[in-house]
């Protein structure tokens, strides 16, 4: 089959296009044919080497297609299923893969592949997000960093559903419009609007109980000073960098704050848990309450065009690729 490997960490062009044998699934695995596969900021992670990987290795995390083979002792699936994965194996970017059933969906009718491969990972990282690191509640006010995002989309119409008012911020006026569209509230501009005093004058000063940040070094100042006297920093992501050499004394100082840097590993600790966590997210998009917008679709061969898209800031909402 094809895949994307690399022998190197670096920029998106150590990713290449090869000729590679997948072996038979392993007890307890299902061979998926993807029918399409998700982009997510942490493959670009893999690849530059700020998350270490061996090498050589594949990339991605999440895709969506047809059963072809299963493993011994599988019994939740048959050959001709459609499902979808999205906590790995590292090596999504492949034309087939193996994954433990237990860590796989069976898709309903109503979901396509290509908003399942949009959806897996990106949903299940907002719902651990939304209803687990700091459980959203009517009439909470929160802030949402990059909103027209991958994720950012999908959670931000998730909070909305959940009773809250939403800021988002963006980087401009094409991404305001999109994110309004999309659940937020309120929209902020941080190439051209102060955020904090923005966020101050939308809350009549009481600031926020918390803010969700992927973005990293850039925003990780500017997100405490949005947050109310114990207010909870959600630093999930490094879009800008790792945030590091961090003082805690600031926490003390903008008022005796929290800040979480959660992954969805340690929230879907178990099979059960993942599950859970699945079915939360297949309820909330079969419900209507959250689309799943997919704005880029690139050839698998193309993804190193995609890497460098996606941290160009050229992307809204998901990105596939389509093997």
């Amino acid at each position: 089959m094809k895949a994307i490997r690399i022998e190197a960490q670096g920029t998106p062009d150590v990713m290449k296009l090869q000729d590679v044998e997948l072996p038979a699934p392993a007890p307890h695995e299902i061979t998926i044919r993807h029918k399409a596969i998700g982009i997510n900021y942490i493959d670009t992670y893999h690849r530059s080497g700020l998350y270490p990987v061996k090498l050589p290795s594949g990339l991605g995390m999440e895709a969506a297609g047809v059963v072809e083979a299963i493993g011994s002792g599988v019994t939740t699936f048959k050959v001709g299923d459609r499902a979808a994965y999205g906590s790995g194996p590292v090596g999504a970017y492949a034309e087939a893969n193996n994954v433990a059933a237990a860590r796989a969906v069976k898709l309903p009718d109503g979901v396509s592949d290509e908003a399942a491969a949009a959806m897996m990972l990106k949903g299940m990282t907002a719902q651990f997000l939304l209803r687990q690191t700091f459980v959203v509640k009517p009439g909470d006010t929160i802030l949402y960093h990059a909103a027209a995002g991958g994720v950012g989309l999908i959670a931000t119409q998730w909070a909305k559903h959940l009773g809250a008012t939403v800021i988002g911020t963006v980087g401009s006026d094409e991404k305001a419009a999109i994110a309004r569209a999309h659940g937020c509230d309120h929209v902020i501009n941080y190439r051209t609007e102060n955020v904090p005093e923005r966020v101050k004058e939308i809350t009549n000063g009481k600031k926020l109980p918390v803010v969700y940040d992927g973005v990293g070094k850039d925003t990780f100042v500017m997100s405490l000073d949005c947050l109310a006297p114990r207010g909870l920093l959600v630093s999930f992501g490094n879009a800008s960098g790792p945030v590091t050499g961090v003082d805690l004394g600031i926490l003390a100082a903008k008022g005796s704050l929290y800040v979480t840097r959660p992954t969805m590993f340690h929230y879907a600790l178990t099979d059960a848990d993942f599950q859970a966590v699945a079915k939360d997210l297949f309820d909330v998009v079969a419900g209507g309450h959250v689309k799943i917008e997919i704005g880029q679709r690139y050839k698998l061969a193309d993804a190193a065009k995609a890497h460098a898209d996606l941290e160009g800031r050229k992307t809204t909402g998901a990105t596939v690729l389509i093997p």
